[in-house]
């Protein structure tokens, strides 16, 4: 039963979501990339990222993307993978990836929520591990 598990705090673990360098929508918007980033020394095994979005249109209807699921068999370590592209549409919901991952026979879990029209350059700042800028949520 979940209460049996022991969720430990995740540390050492982030989501980058940076502007794909030359790419643009055809209605001439930036194409961004979503990147999950291991700073750990050591690797993460058995990785699943569950995307999705949600919020409210300007009309007050909800509105919900479907979930997409990724799984990686493993994260090396001080490492980083893309995880799925983002469409510019999608920047004024709530982003939501939800990090599961075994480090031995351990298992952490993590939420990382980018609020509403967070994902603007000026909450830019420089992600070591891919040499390159966006926004990041730890």
């Amino acid at each position: 039963m979940k209460q049996d598990i022991s969720f430990d705090p995740v540390e050492g673990v982030s989501i980058a979501i940076v502007p794909d360098e030359g790419a643009l929508t055809p209605e001439g918007l930036p194409v961004w990339e979503v990147y999950l980033l291991n700073h750990n020394p050591y690797p993460l095994q058995s990785v699943i990222v569950n995307a999705n979005g949600y919020g409210v249109r300007e009309d007050g209807e909800p509105v919900r993307t479907s979930t997409l699921r990724y799984l990686f068999e493993e994260v090396p370590a001080h490492s980083a993978v893309s995880v799925e592209p983002l469409d510019s549409a999608l920047l004024p919901l709530n982003n939501q990836y939800w990090v599961s991952y075994y480090r031995g026979s351990q298992i952490f879990d993590k939420k990382f929520i980018f609020v509403p029209d967070s994902i603007v350059p000026d909450n830019f700042t420089h992600i070591s591990l891919l040499d390159r800028v966006g926004v990041l949520h730890s």
